[in-house]
């Protein structure tokens, strides 16, 4: 279990020699805890995506320190690191990741067979409070990029996790279907005692009980 995630001092290296405005993350002593929310504020370009690439280990390129529980991410080993992000991290990249040929239903099932997390019809009700029961068997490339995102969702929470990083998850979503992306993030994260962390250009999470963080 990863209880706290600290950062210290932490800067991009893309940064390092420009002038950032006033932020609660970068060179900070911040401390993400779990069980709580996040939303992460931040013009385009302010480094959102990458604070949540750093977190999970795809990115190192930056200045400080990144603590989980007191230990710094630089010692881990590639092996660490399969394990975080298989029952420590989860994360929804703003780029979805999700593979054009195969199915809304395979490109689930594609973690979740390695998870055994959900079942399928906990799956088949998330498709249906989404709206997207329908495109379940439809090619991810077929889909809209609102309809992608919401596969993206449910695939997400497809796995244990302490902390689940979503960047910019609801950009193409409307208000309705934001509140019930945020609803089932919402009821999965409190099931497992998890925290939210959500970044955002102007279309946030509906979650309640939000800490807002300025990048």
């Amino acid at each position: 279990m990863i209880k706290e995630i600290r950062f210290e001092g932490m800067l991009p290296e893309v940064f390092q020699n420009e002038r950032i405005p006033e932020s609660d993350v970068w060179k900070t002593g911040l401390v993400l805890e779990r069980g709580e929310h996040y939303l992460i504020e931040a013009a385009s370009g302010g480094g959102k995506s990458s604070m949540c690439s750093y977190i999970f280990g795809s990115r190192d390129d930056y200045k400080g320190k990144l603590l989980f529980d007191s230990r710094d991410v630089r010692e881990f080993t590639i092996s660490d690191w399969q394990e975080i992000r298989r029952r420590n991290i989860a994360y929804l990249p703003q780029e979805l990741d999700l593979f054009p040929e195969l199915t809304a239903w395979e490109n689930i099932q594609l973690k979740n067979k390695l998870t055994s997390h959900l079942s399928d019809a906990e799956i088949e009700n998330c498709l249906e409070e989404l709206g997207i029961a329908s495109r379940r068997d439809y090619p991810a490339g077929r889909m809209s990029i609102g309809q992608q995102q919401r596969v993206a969702i449910i695939r997400s929470i497809c796995q244990p996790f302490d902390f689940i990083l979503l960047d910019e998850p609801v950009s193409h979503l409307d208000e309705d279907n934001n509140r019930i992306a945020a609803a089932i993030i919402g009821r999965e994260a409190e099931r497992q005692g998890a925290a939210i962390v959500s970044t955002s250009v102007g279309n946030p999470l509906l979650l309640d009980n939000y800490r807002k963080l300025r990048l």
